[in-house]
């Protein structure tokens, strides 16, 4: 699809183009600003991806989202800015002075959701990090450059843990799965990263009784909206941050990038969006 140069418009790239939120969030954000700009979904197969970012501007568009499998080539054709260094892979495009460069929006919207949901949570001393993918790679990234002194990173491979840690230095130490038990009564902050807890996966089994009465307790799961690591957490009164609060947070960049004008996560918006989930 090409789209007109009268008004500015972003896109999000994917192969398969499946049902995505972006268009929801910032179609509702163009809608509430008054801006006169678009933002739609284009199915772009990994054959025609360089071809496509590359004339970026050529196809309508002043910037765009990219989802899989495009991430890390996105990296490879664009500027990227430290975070998407650091993280490996680019979620987001646009363009300065000509020049088509890159960041990761999931660093930002993780911390952002977490300083939105459990103010003060950045005076921890141990965060307890569960996964090593790529949105583990994310949030130590954050976690690192907002101070924390100590993440404990647990990993089923051990090795991919260890591969963090080599990459973010001694701040980063990675444990073994079955020692996750032992480091909760010491943790202030536990994050999941992975898909455990999901819907269609296995339950992520982490006994939330043996964290300090002070804990915040973050999932990037969202579907379901609350999971079972939530909901317990939920019980015992401790501070929670949701997968949607980081999804919906990590869009707030790329929108200011591309339209000029830095939208608010409201409770208008969070509604909407859990409403569209609730579909599925």
């Amino acid at each position: 699809m090409t789209t007109s140069n009268k008004t500015p418009a972003a896109c999000l790239i994917g192969w398969p183009a499946a049902h995505s939120r972006s268009p929801l969030i910032h179609q509702y954000w163009l809608r509430t600003l008054g801006i006169d700009g678009g933002y739609s979904i284009e199915a772009v197969p990994p054959e025609g991806f360089a071809e496509f970012v590359l004339h970026l501007s050529a196809h309508g568009f002043v910037g765009a989202n990219v989802t899989l499998p495009h991430k890390e080539r996105a990296l490879e054709l664009s500027a990227p800015d430290a975070r998407a260094r650091a993280v490996g892979a680019a979620n987001t495009l646009w363009y300065d002075g000509g020049e088509l460069r890159s960041t990761n929006t999931d660093v930002e919207g993780f911390i952002n959701n977490l300083d939105a949901c459990a103010p003060g949570w950045d005076k921890a001393s141990d965060v307890l990090v569960l996964g090593a993918g790529g949105s583990s790679r994310a949030v130590v990234f954050g976690l690192i450059e907002r101070g924390i002194g100590r993440v404990h990173l647990a990993n089923r491979t051990i090795e991919r843990a260890q591969a963090l840690a080599d990459q973010f230095g001694a701040r980063v130490h990675p444990v073994a799965w079955d020692g996750i038990a032992d480091l909760l009564p010491g943790a202030n902050v536990l994050v999941n990263t992975t898909s455990l807890g999901m819907r269609g996966q296995p339950a992520l089994e982490v006994d939330i009784g043996r964290l300090p009465p002070h804990a915040v307790v973050a999932d990037l799961v969202y579907v379901p909206l609350q999971t079972e690591l939530l909901a317990a957490a939920r019980q015992r009164g401790l501070k929670t941050a949701d997968g949607l609060g980081m999804l919906l947070h990590q869009a707030v960049r790329g929108f200011e990038l591309w339209f000029g004008q830095r939208p608010r996560v409201t409770s208008e918006l969070r509604d909407l969006v859990e409403a569209d989930l609730t579909k599925v």
